[in-house]
């Protein structure tokens, strides 16, 4: 018999594309932001752009933005927005001010984190329990935050500092250095090489003056990043996050993973407040020195596609930003507009061998734009200067939009059953 159908021939499959991993990527990027700055450092003669003091004040400025950035993964990727990172951070500033002043830096730690878990507990309970909207919580945790402590300083500290909106001077934790590796680096960057003085002079910042409180928030990050996606437990508490009513039925404790989550939140944002407390250029409470940086954290958090490595990044950017307009001013972020330029021009060349014709159109006539800023300013005026890390957020936030995808059910109150 002969069959009427034919046989159709084999045809392989086509070999999947190998996906470059995470940490290349974050590498390559590194290097490539590294160099941007080196050239730009180069052509317009400001070595304040890589040099170890800056370096040194910027991660001392990102501390507390990965901090709150990292307490707002926890919760979001419970499926919690936590907009009350601000009013946490302020708790953990009083608390750690109140403690330290009596006890040590390491009292003030952990006064903070508990002080913020306190304000994670009561996110929990209004959004989790009562159902409450994320947001409307969120804002009344910052609310009650600064009014809390308001209130408690008036009580605690004016009697002690004679200043209502300030504590007493805490202690500062001892700083470590690689001394051996540190003067070596100088000596590289006191050569004022190109790439080489100015790789020597970032890490010469990150190897001198760092701080124990420094090392447990590098620490936190993989920590997080293990419990999170590698254990039982982060991924109940991720399907949380995604889809809480498929877990429930699965036997995931929805309830309790939400509660643990916030709270979590709660405590590392508190542990960013008192990253602000214990900085060696502050070292006591001060009424609104937080400066909207739970927000900053949030949207780092938000920068980093919500998981810990982007993170890092959004908060390193941030805090480069900010620690360049403390350290140097209006000239040296001017100069700073001369890299965004060349990042621009990048970007133009990138999008034309994409074939992606609008992009790389309005790339270069931001490109102009930029570049007619940087020709007709001496530097940037001081009022504007202040606000260059607000700055970078929106931009970096509008930047980053398209490629964002946040857990499945972030945001929306959920009820068993």
């Amino acid at each position: 018999m002969i069959s009427t159908l034919e046989e159709k021939p084999h045809i392989p499959a086509a070999p999947r594309k190998r996906k470059v991993p995470g940490w290349a990527v974050a590498m390559l990027g590194v290097a490539g932001a590294i160099a941007l700055l080196s050239i730009t450092s180069y052509q317009t003669n400001f070595p304040q752009l890589t040099s170890s003091g800056t370096t040194q004040t910027a991660v001392r400025l990102a501390l507390p933005i990965l901090l709150a950035g990292l307490g707002g993964l926890w919760a979001e990727r419970a499926g919690v927005v936590n907009i009350g990172l601000e009013g946490m951070m302020i708790m953990g500033t009083w608390g750690a001010a109140w403690a330290g002043y009596q006890w040590g830096p390491w009292a003030a730690l952990v006064a903070a984190v508990v002080f913020g878990s306190l304000g994670g507990l009561l996110h929990a309970i209004a959004t989790v329990t009562f159902g409450v909207n994320h947001i409307v919580s969120g804002v009344a945790i910052n609310l009650l935050g600064a009014g809390l402590t308001k209130y408690l300083s008036t009580l605690i500290f004016l009697p002690l500092s004679n200043n209502p909106r300030q504590s007493p001077p805490v202690q500062s934790f001892d700083t470590f250095s690689a001394a051996g590796l540190g003067d070596w680096l100088g000596e590289l960057e006191a050569d004022q090489r190109l790439f080489i003085s100015d790789v020597a002079g970032i890490l010469r910042g990150l190897v001198t003056g760092v701080s124990p409180l420094t090392m447990i928030a590098i620490l936190l990050l993989p920590l997080s990043y293990w419990l999170l996606w590698r254990t039982r437990f982060g991924l109940r508490l991720r399907s949380v996050g995604e889809n809480p009513h498929a877990a429930d039925s699965l036997g995931v404790k929805v309830y309790f993973h939400k509660y643990v989550a916030v709270i979590v939140s709660g405590g590392l944002a508190g542990l960013g407040g008192a990253a602000l407390v214990l900085n060696p250029g502050q070292l006591s409470y001060l009424e609104g020195q937080t400066g909207g940086r739970g927000y900053i954290g949030l949207a780092a958090m938000i920068f980093g596609n919500w998981r810990p490595g982007g993170l890092l990044g959004g908060a390193a950017l941030f805090g480069y930003a900010d620690g360049l307009q403390l350290r140097s001013g209006g000239e040296t972020v001017l100069a700073l507009v001369y890299g965004v330029v060349l990042l621009l021009g990048v970007i133009v060349v990138w999008q034309l061998i994409r074939r992606k014709w609008f992009s790389a159109a309005a790339a270069i006539v931001v490109a102009v734009l930029m570049y007619l800023l940087y020709i007709s300013l001496d530097e940037i005026p001081s009022e504007f200067v202040s606000y260059a890390p607000h700055m970078v957020t929106l931009a970096v936030l509008a930047v980053a939009s398209q490629r964002l995808r946040m857990p499945a059910a972030d945001g929306l109150v959920y009820r068993r059953g």
